[in-house]
């Protein structure tokens, strides 16, 4: 979810803090305010840091925030890679390590839990603290644990001719799913600013990859068991955990707010 208003007098950091950084051979766009400790933003699909513009100001007096476009996303390159969520997990590693960011609290929300999550497993002695919004916390081994937003997302997914032809060629996914993950409407000039990246079949192709390895209940795979690693992982951890959720939400369901409060 993200704010239904653009309120100009709030979006400063847009325009102050952008910059890029050298990431495996591409250049990876962030958004950055404050000083201290970092305090790592990660976006869900299909937006970008332009996400997190009002949090940003909002939490500069707690540390270093820093919000980067995940690769072939916002101002990120769009480099000729499968865009996996593995690509995604490298990528987002490569830039931690180019920032040199230590005692990271990781901010997550979305698809961006995944690489989040994976990174925070593998580097826990580098991890304060995490924060967690309509995030992959669980295998979904059922189609029955999905949300009914994720539910008809899914059905739309079954015919993959069309579907394919949906996302790539008529950009479904800025065009009707995004809206729908809003409470109220998004203004026209944030509209803008999220389909930026997206103005070519190509260009698109991160966002039917992130479709391919979205779980949906069909049995295990590669992704299904990343996040059943990382899901253990979170089960076992000391780490310090908040977990956000909303009614509606377009992701976590009341029962994963139950297993949440049982399990981690």
């Amino acid at each position: 979810m993200t704010t239904s208003k653009n309120k100009a007098t709030t979006d400063q950091c847009a325009a102050t803090c952008s910059q890029f950084v050298d990431v495996k051979g591409s250049r990876m766009h962030y958004r950055e305010v404050g000083h201290g400790d970092p305090i790592l933003f990660l976006h869900g699909m299909p937006v970008s840091s332009y996400l997190w513009r009002n949090v940003l100001g909002a939490s500069s007096s707690l540390g270093r925030c820093i919000a980067p476009d995940f690769i072939g996303m916002g101002q990120s390159d769009q480099p000729d890679i499968p865009y996996r969520v593995f690509d995604h997990i490298d990528y987002i590693t490569a830039f931690i390590e180019a920032l040199d960011l230590q005692n990271i609290t990781l901010v997550m929300h979305g698809w961006g839990s995944v690489p989040g999550f994976e990174y925070a497993r593998l580097h826990a002695n580098n991890i304060s603290r995490l924060v967690f919004f309509e995030s992959h916390i669980r295998p979904i081994l059922d189609p029955a644990m999905l949300s009914l937003p994720v539910q008809q997302l899914s059905a739309m997914l079954s015919d993959p001719d069309a579907s394919q032809k949906a996302v790539v060629d008529q950009n479904y996914m800025i065009r009707k799913v995004l809206p729908s993950c809003v409470v109220g409407s998004l203004d026209e000039s944030v509209m803008k600013e999220y389909a930026k990246p997206f103005q070519t079949k190509k260009s698109r192709q991160v966002l039917w990859q992130y479709l391919q390895d979205l779980p949906l209940g069909r049995g295990k795979n590669d992704v299904v068991n990343l996040i059943a690693t990382y899901s253990d992982w979170l089960q076992n951890t000391s780490i310090p955990k908040l977990m956000l959720y909303a009614m509606p939400g377009f992701m976590t369901t009341m029962d994963t707010v139950q297993w949440a409060g049982e399990h981690l």
